[in-house]
């Protein structure tokens, strides 16, 4: 697609925009013409500005004293459950807060991602990862986001939550409604909500070795409500923006020879499709919402306080500034950065490397040009990508998951050992057969 003309806003929720051919031409029409920042239509009658240069990018996630993450001031002037809130409406999280308030609730999301432990977090990942694979193996075809890349985060979190696998699917489509920025947002909204009522009555009642207990019973003691957006927050980070890199890192590695060779080189190593991705596809592509504090010049716009000013993780690593050099932000800066990077490259990395292991022949069904995204707002989403594969009918190995895994509601079933006593002074999320992982009070 050629460079679209300068236009008044730019939406950025239509199925035009969202498609991979013509993203790239908007961001250059944006550059362009209107320098810095873009004006944008985010949702329907709502309008703000888009950050498309790493320096003004940099400006903006950094500067604390001329901008703001509190969207308050803005979100009084719409209507309540107005679409655009389920996404950018004020929460009583990190997301949404600043100083001292945002500083208190982000200890609690660090200590909380802090306590899973790397290898029970990677097992947690293949056991869930293999289950999914072996409801698909035998057929020789799949949707890899459907089947694989959407549910896997769903059920994932689930467990890490202390949940049922039942439970799983209703995460899925609720944000995916959120993600979507139109339509479906508010029905997605209180749905989401619903579901994490559910969980806090639940953990209030039957406390476990999980993610949820651990945020309730965190020092910083927050209140009901701040429970139910930190864990709103929580899961929504691990979902949608999981799913779009395990799905966009697939369609990655099956679309481009080199990488493709560099990972089945025998090390199967899917770091270069990682970094490819957060590079060019990243997951949440339009966010990092911020706010001027006041009436200011900034990179040559009059900006207003409280209108919405988004970033552009996927346009500032397309920046000619800095292309080639292999910067990004998709884990954004300063601040508000992600606070689990490492956590989510781990899923990732073990989702794209047990699929290619047990599917080693896995390739497009369809002819690449014919994947489509998902529109939105916020994401760069693929709306599904068929697959092609050799059937594999060998089952695995089917292990139950390894007993120290901290976050397996029902107790093991066949170790055929006691639990050992918990020591006196001490606390851990692992079941107590497990004498590893144990920190000090």
């Amino acid at each position: 697609m050629s460079s679209p003309p300068p236009l008044p806003f730019y939406p950025l929720y239509t199925d035009h925009f969202a498609q991979a051919g013509n993203r790239a031409a908007y961001y250059t029409s944006m550059r362009q013409h209107h320098g810095d920042l873009a004006p944008v239509e985010i949702v329907p009658g709502i309008q703000g500005w888009l950050v498309v240069s790493y320096a003004a990018a940099q400006d903006v996630l950094l500067d604390q004293d001329r901008f703001k993450k509190d969207p308050t001031g803005w979100a009084s002037g719409l209507p309540v459950g107005h679409q655009v809130l389920g996404m950018l409406g004020p929460r009583p999280n990190p997301l949404f807060t600043d100083g001292d308030r945002h500083a208190r609730y982000r200890q609690v999301v660090s200590d909380t991602f802090a306590g899973v432990e790397p290898h029970h977090l990677r097992d947690t990942t293949r056991v869930v990862a293999d289950h999914l694979i072996d409801q698909f193996a035998g057929n020789g075809t799949c949707d890899l986001i459907s089947q694989f890349a959407r549910p896997l985060p769903s059920y994932l979190f689930n467990r890490l939550f202390g949940q049922p696998d039942e439970k799983a699917p209703r995460l899925v489509s609720a944000l995916a409604g959120l993600m979507e920025g139109v339509d479906q947002a508010a029905a997605a909204t209180a749905e989401f909500e619903h579901y994490m009522a559910d969980l806090l009555a639940d953990k209030a009642a039957h406390p476990g070795p999980d993610m949820a207990t651990a945020m309730m019973q965190h020092p910083a003691q927050l209140n009901q409500l701040e429970l139910l957006h930190h864990i709103v927050l929580t899961v929504a980070a691990g979902q949608e923006p999981t799913t779009n890199a395990i799905g966009n890192g697939l369609l990655e590695y099956l679309t481009d020879d080199v990488l493709y060779t560099k990972v089945v080189n025998g090390t199967l190593d899917v770091g270069p499709v990682i970094e490819r991705v957060l590079a060019t596809r990243p997951p949440m592509a339009n966010y990092g919402q911020h706010f001027a504090r006041g009436p200011m010049m900034f990179h040559g716009r009059q900006l207003k306080p409280d209108v919405p000013v988004l970033v552009s993780f996927e346009a500032v690593a397309q920046d000619p500034s800095v292309l080639g050099t292999g910067a990004h932000m998709a884990w954004s800066q300063g601040p508000h950065s992600c606070p689990a990077t490492s956590m989510a490259t781990t899923i990732t990395t073990i989702a794209l490397t047990q699929l290619i292991h047990r599917l080693p022949d896995l390739h497009l069904g369809i002819p690449a040009n014919e994947v489509r995204n998902r529109p939105g707002p916020y994401h760069h989403a693929l709306e599904a990508l068929p697959a092609a594969f050799t059937p594999v009918t060998a089952a695995t190995r089917s292990e139950p998951p390894w007993p120290s895994n901290p976050y397996t509601t029902a107790p093991p079933t066949d170790q055929g050992r006691e639990a050992a006593p918990e020591p006196s002074g001490w606390q851990s999320w692992l079941p107590a057969a497990c004498p590893a992982g144990r920190t000090a009070v």
